[in-house]
This record gives C-alpha cells, structure tokens and sequence, in this order.
C-alpha cells in the first residue's frame, strides 16, 4: 500500500482520519485558548507553558498502571474516551471567572481519562489497515495532526482578535464531542486482548520488559526527549511572539510538521526511509540554535518551519517499533510511547518556562536546542541496535 487512494480507499480509515482531524482542531484551539487565558491572568510563562503541555504529566500514573487497558479494551471504546474527555473539560473551562487554580485541575480531566487508552488509536490502524499500510496511515495520519494543527492554531489567533478565549473553549469542546461521535458510528469494535493477568500486573510486566530491552528503550528514548526540549521551545511562543505571533508561530511549525510526514511517509522508498531518521532528527534542533541570535519574526517563522520538519524522523523509528512489539503488547507499546511523548512535552515545557525566567525567551529555545541536539547525538549509537537488518525491511530482533 503506497498511495493515498489506496488508503483513503478503506470506509473505517476515512472515518478514523476525520476523526483524528477534528479531535486536533478541538486540542489547538483550546489550548491556545487555555495559553492565552493563563498568560493573561497571572504573567506567568512557567504557568502558560504548563497550561499549554503540562497536562501529559498526569498520564505517568495510569501509565504505570492500568495502561494494559488499550489492549484489553475493544479498540473503538478506547479511543472514544479522549474526545468525549476533551469536550467535558472545554465546555468547563468556557465558565466565566474561573481562577487559574481551577483551570489546572479541569486540564486534568481528559489526560486521567485517556491514561489507560493512550495506545488505542495504534490499535484502530492496524486493524483497519493492511501491514504494508502502517507507515502510510500513520504518516496519513500525522498529516490530519499537522493540517489541523494550522487550521486549528491560525484560526485560533484569528478569533482572538475578535472573540474571548471563553467563546473557543465552546468551539473546541463541540469539536471533541463530534470527534467522539464519529469513532462511534464509523468503525466497528473489535475484540480486546484476553489475558489471565490483572492489568496492573500485566501493565507493569510488560513496560519493565519495554523500558528494559537494549532494542526498544533507545527508540523510546530517542522519540520522548529530544522532540520534548523542542517542545518546550514551542511552549514559549507565546511568551516569545505575543497571542496573535505565536498563533502564526504554532501555524508554521506545524506545517513543517506536515511536510515532513507527506514526503517521508508518501514519497520516500522504504528502503531509504530508515535512514532518513538521523539527519530529521537533527534538523529538529539545529534551527532552534538561531534563536539565540533573537531572530526577526519572519525569520523566527521560518526557523520554526524548518525544524519541525525533522519531527518526520518518529515515523521510521515507529516502524522499529512495530517490528520490535509483538500484537498481543503492541497497544500497551504505542500507549506507552504516547505517554512518553506527553510526558516528554510537558517536561520541555515545564524547563522552558523556568529557563525563560532567568533569560530571554529567545534565548531560552536556543538553549533547548542545543540540549535537544546533545542528546540526539548521544542516543544514535543505541539505535543501531534496532536497525533494519541488511537485506531485510524489518529492524533487527529484541535481544
């Protein structure tokens, strides 16, 4: 399966894009919503920083243990769990006078809601799709993060100019309400994964198997920090740009985001698509370095294009992991990959934020890349281990 006919051929994918389109669309205009409001209200770019990506931190503790639900929960009411949390927690965060205090704690609900689902919608597309459609529907996929993402932050900083951060939280939580709605009558349940084991048991046996393997723990460790320290860059757009700049800032980078998932997932071979993750994961750092020198904003807007580009580099390492986990483990895998990422953002977020309360915001991103390329550079002798065997498309086995 290489080409987007023979993708969006399939009725249950359509339905699982456009579902993941709306739930994107739902995420950024509420977050940039919730940024805005915090920034307003105390000053504070620790705070809009974590308001924005510090949610994630609370998936590490059903992480830790009942993760094993996104296997043994049929898939389509896994993944119905987030949208339907997201709209509750919009709509509430659209009530008049609420303090920041209170704003956290809403924040709260839909990632202690979807902690124990996070790998579900993984699960979803490799049901729907054949397995040489992986990487194609989940580059596919990406792209309904990415085109939504700009829609969803653009049209974001639009409305700002006219319309108060209450009246997009309303927006937002009709959004996710629909996103759940489509999950629910466009695809058909499977069959969770039956196990004899408790899931705190099982979750936990199979994440220590996880984070203990030579072969998966550099991937996981390769997709959660570096791309989190970019993260916290982005976090600082705001403090940075201004509400309406940064919404422009969040609209470009994730147009890079876009580019790099069609030309890698559509158009590069397979065989040759391995070994683009090393210079993508560089690229995702590099231009962060020019923010030290407090670059104009059209500049900075083209900086920040170009470095999510190399978010593209999650794709061939996510087909190691495919190949890594086996079927009955691969939801509780993706789940945990998920949370790492989360958990990954929210910590760059959070070291962003107090970094720009010692420096410039400029010169704080600047900072985090230099920290994200460090560590990129010390991860790739870890990779070889779950590089594609020669001669074969499939990375070499746990050992």
């Amino acid at each position: 399966m290489r080409t987007y006919r023979e993708v969006f051929a399939l009725s249950e994918f359509r339905m699982l894009f456009l579902a993941r389109c709306v739930t994107m669309a739902s995420i950024s205009v509420g977050s940039l919503a919730l940024g805005t409001t915090t920034y307003a209200s105390t000053g504070s770019p620790v705070l809009t920083a974590l308001a924005m990506f510090g949610g994630p931190l609370i998936t590490l503790l059903g992480s830790a243990t009942v993760l094993s639900a996104s296997d043994a929960l049929g898939p389509r009411r896994a993944a119905t769990v987030m949208p339907i949390a997201y709209a509750v927690a919009f709509l509430l965060q659209a009530l008049p006078g609420l303090p920041w205090g209170a704003r956290f704690l809403i924040l709260a609900i839909p990632f202690l809601a979807g902690s124990a689902t996070s790998g579900s919608v993984m699960r979803l597309l490799h049901a729907v799709v054949p397995p040489d459609g992986f990487v194609l529907g989940r580059a596919t996929l990406n792209i309904a993060v990415g085109v939504m993402q700009v829609a969803g932050y653009g049209l974001g900083g639009l409305l700002l100019t006219w319309f108060t951060p209450a009246a997009l939280f309303v927006v937002a939580g009709a959004a996710a309400a629909t996103a759940a709605l489509t999950l629910r009558l466009g695809l058909r349940e499977r069959p969770g994964v039956a196990s004899d084991k408790g899931l705190l048991m099982r979750t936990r046996e199979v994440n220590r198997a996880l984070l203990g393997s030579p072969v998966t723990r550099p991937l996981y460790l390769a997709m959660w920090v570096p791309n989190g320290l970019i993260v916290g860059c982005e976090a600082l757009y705001v403090p940075y740009a201004g509400q309406a700049g940064a919404g422009y800032l969040f609209a470009v980078s994730a147009a890079g985001m876009l580019l790099g998932d069609v030309v890698v997932g559509r158009f590069v071979p397979p065989r040759l698509r391995d070994r683009c993750a090393g210079p993508l994961r560089v690229l995702l750092a590099v231009p962060y370095l020019g923010f030290l020198l407090g670059p104009a904003p059209a500049v900075a807007l083209v900086l920040g294009f170009v470095a999510s580009i190399g978010y593209a580099a999650a794709l061939p390492l996510q087909e190691r992991l495919v190949q890594a986990a086996g079927a009955d483990i691969r939801g509780q895998a993706f789940g945990l990959l998920s949370t790492g990422l989360m958990a990954g953002q929210a910590v760059g977020a959070a070291i962003g934020g107090l970094l720009a309360t010692w420096v410039s915001p400029a010169q704080a991103m600047g900072a985090l890349g230099v920290a994200s390329l460090g560590i990129t550079l010390a991860l790739a002798p870890g990779l070889r281990r779950s590089a594609p065997v020669p001669g074969s498309a499939a990375p070499a086995p746990a050992r």
